[in-house]
């Protein structure tokens, strides 16, 4: 319990202290927001800063903070240090950036944003890579949470799976205070209330579980097989620091009003989103009283059933009222969450190919240009076997924020000349170098290399890259 203590006050006073100094060092102005400047009723629309932060958390959570905590807390408490350390120091720095720049520059979708600040040809890529990984997370939170509902209700997932896409439709298609501003704060609620129950009943020593506390030793019941670098690093994911968020970060930097609420709407909801992942992550190897019980629960059940009986069992227990609403706030957190980071995916599509090709989304028959064959791809591809190509998702995700955070390391040097502010951002931008590489080469969808090449190669990348934004930044002022 003492870890797990440490760890919760870690993560908030980071974002008091670190997240200060990260907005310190960026320095937010009183320029008006595209918010005011573009407002349009559909894309640019003040809201609430409440709001903003709720549709922030739950565009940026999904399942991320609950099944890669999960899959992370195979490999024990360890798993905590990369939460705290890489939700303060990367994912933070890494949303701050990609909403803060975006706010900056017109509340421009990230391809834009990188392709502004790192050349024609990372654009070029930006923009391919941000839409096609968009329409895959869209598709596959489209017919995750389809298939539980048709589990549910005993409909059938042919007849489901289309009233989700007409769903996707509309929150791709209307205003943004239509539906997602309507309905968001709900479900950001019961997100924050579902993480807090868990956590009380963990601390409350419900059901006679013991938190164990920190080692950092593997206890991954596969053991060496899975070594904790890079693999814990890629499985965690969102809760730790996730490239998905930079593309989600621009759709709420069109509703700010004031640059300096950034802080708690986009550092804010990382360190929320951390504290979740921290406590799913604490009762994956509480709740099982050990890895090697909670690998077997997600092996027989897989992990939407280890997020029923952990909400229910640490709420109360079956057949009790308590434990009624742990497994209604399960069922809606397992439903509610891909779906609110999939409709939101397939909206973000639709606002990085407006931008690449200049088109103006006021109107309802331009948003439907790109909305209908977005939505008509994700329909066809709902019908095909993802579970491949998701494996590489991971991968590519971490991937992406990699790229971003070297992007606000080249922002911060460009606009704060003679500062070291830029160091922040490249810290963690180096050391993701060096995981999305080392993983790549030794993962078992990757090269499949042996660890005595993929550690050094690994350090090699890092290095390389360093040189390249060296090079790019540094050294160019200098020639």
């Amino acid at each position: 319990m003492v870890t797990f203590l440490v760890a919760l006050m870690a993560l908030i006073g980071g974002y008091f202290i670190y997240g200060k100094i990260v907005d310190n060092l960026f320095g937010p102005t009183d320029k008006p927001t595209p918010a005011l400047v573009h407002n349009d009723g559909v894309d640019y629309i003040p809201l609430p800063t409440w709001k903003v932060f709720m549709i922030q958390l739950l565009n940026i959570a999904g399942l991320g903070p609950i099944f890669g905590a999960l899959g992370g807390a195979l490999w024990g408490p360890s798993v905590y240090l990369w939460i705290v350390f890489g939700t303060i120091f990367a994912g933070g720095v890494h949303d701050y950036l990609s909403g803060m720049i975006s706010l900056r520059e017109d509340g421009k979708s990230i391809s834009e944003v990188v392709g502004h600040h790192m050349g024609s040809t990372m654009l070029f890529i930006m923009r391919v890579f941000s839409v096609v990984l968009l329409v895959l997370v869209g598709t596959v939170f489209m017919t995750g949470p389809a298939g539980l509902l048709a589990k549910l209700t005993g409909v059938a997932v042919t007849i489901v799976l289309p009233c989700v896409l007409a769903y996707y439709f509309l929150a791709t298609l209307l205003p943004i205070d239509a539906i997602i501003a309507r309905f968001y704060p709900l479900f950001g609620a019961c997100l924050i209330i579902m993480a807090l129950g868990i956590m009380g009943g963990m601390l409350f020593g419900v059901g006679g579980h013991t938190m164990p506390e920190l080692q950092l030793a593997n206890l991954h019941p596969k053991g060496d097989a899975m070594p904790i670098w890079p693999l814990m690093f890629i499985t965690v994911a969102c809760g730790a620091v996730s490239g998905f968020h930079s593309t989600q970060s621009p759709i709420m930097a069109r509703c700010l009003r004031d640059e300096r609420l950034g802080r708690p709407v986009f550092y804010g909801a990382m360190v929320s989103e951390g504290i979740i992942a921290l406590i799913w992550a604490a009762a994956g190897v509480t709740f099982y009283d050990s890895t090697g019980g909670l690998a077997k629960a997600m092996a027989a059940g897989g992990a939407g059933t280890v997020v029923y009986d952990i909400c229910v069992g640490f709420m109360g227990g079956a057949g009790s009222w308590t434990g009624y609403v742990g497994a209604t706030l399960a069922m809606l957190g397992v439903i509610a969450c891909p779906i609110t980071s999939g409709d939101t995916a397939f909206r973000s599509a639709r606002l990085t190919l407006a931008d690449w090709f200049g088109v103006d989304q006021k109107k309802a028959g331009k948003r439907l240009l790109f909305a209908v064959p977005l939505l008509a791809i994700g329909g066809i591809l709902s019908q095909m076997d993802f579970n491949i190509i998701w494996r590489y998702f991971s991968w590519t995700n971490q991937t992406l924020a990699m790229i971003v955070l070297w992007t606000g390391a080249t922002y911060l040097y460009r606009v704060h000349k003679g500062s070291k502010a830029w160091v922040i951002p490249a810290v963690p931008a180096t050391f993701m170098s060096a995981v999305t590489f080392t993983y790549i080469l030794q993962a078992p969808e990757g090269f499949k290399l042996a660890t005595s090449v993929t550690y050094p190669a690994g350090i090699i990348f890092a290095i390389v890259c360093v040189a390249l934004y060296a090079s790019h930044t540094l050294w160019k002022k200098e020639s």
